[in-house]
């Protein structure tokens, strides 16, 4: 069985949904420390002057120093940055081929009122992944699982152990830490993910191809998936 583990993030890019699709498990990391200016809560569109930064407020003081875990991290809704996001998308989308269609999507997630990052966000996702079409992947949450006491990589281990997978696959970016001879040791099949994805039509050129994935959405429609897995 196919894993991967990968933290929460905020309407994140299409690599992020290219590991969901590959998995038979997803597992949103959701109990490892919040790491601030990372994309648990922020992510870029494109617009007419350039990228921009779309960011949830969160009340993170302390949450470093004490390390709190990113299912622990709260939403400041001190102001409506949900209407700003979704004006701000609007703004930069409203001439996009296909954003008329997901319209009504868009408007019910930016008109929850989550107290907590990690829900909005992992909610959000799994909607995201079955609107592309990603049907067969099951989600699970590190939280909910028991029993694992382990740090790093041996925790990994024991995460795949527990819901029987056999098959891991990471991010490239994880080669500089994770430790393969444990993964050999635990008869787990490593694979690394490659990002080679081919452009797409986007309204303000140059191709940016870390955007989030609603830039890819809003320009290629129910076609999304296959700049995703590839035609």
């Amino acid at each position: 069985m196919k894993c991967v583990i990968l933290q929460p993030s905020y309407i994140p890019w299409r690599g992020y949904f290219h590991q969901i699709y590959k998995a038979d498990t997803f597992i949103f990391y959701d109990d490892v420390q919040f790491d601030k200016n990372g994309w648990r809560n922020r992510n870029i569109i494109k617009t007419s002057q350039g990228s921009q930064w779309l960011t949830i407020p969160v009340r993170t003081k302390g949450a470093v120093s004490h390390g709190l875990p990113i299912n622990r991290i709260p939403i400041a809704w001190d102001k409506p940055w949900n209407l700003h996001h979704w004006r701000g998308i609007q703004m930069a989308y409203k001439k996009a081929p296909f954003f008329k269609d997901y319209i009504e999507f868009f408007e019910q997630m930016y008109s929850t009122h989550e107290e907590w990052l990690a829900d909005f966000t992992i909610q959000s996702t799994i909607e995201i992944a079955r609107l592309l079409g990603i049907q067969h992947t099951h989600f699970l949450k590190s939280s909910e699982i028991t029993g694992i006491t382990g740090e790093k990589t041996d925790r990994l281990i024991q995460i795949l152990n527990s819901v029987g997978a056999d098959h891991y696959i990471s991010g490239p970016a994880a080669k500089a830490y994770i430790e393969e001879e444990k993964f050999h040791h635990a008869g787990i099949k490593l694979e690394y993910m490659h990002y080679n994805y081919s452009e797409y039509p986007q309204l303000h050129p140059p191709f940016e191809s870390k955007v989030s994935i609603i830039d890819l959405m809003f320009m290629t429609g129910t076609n999304a998936i296959n700049y995703i897995i590839g035609d």
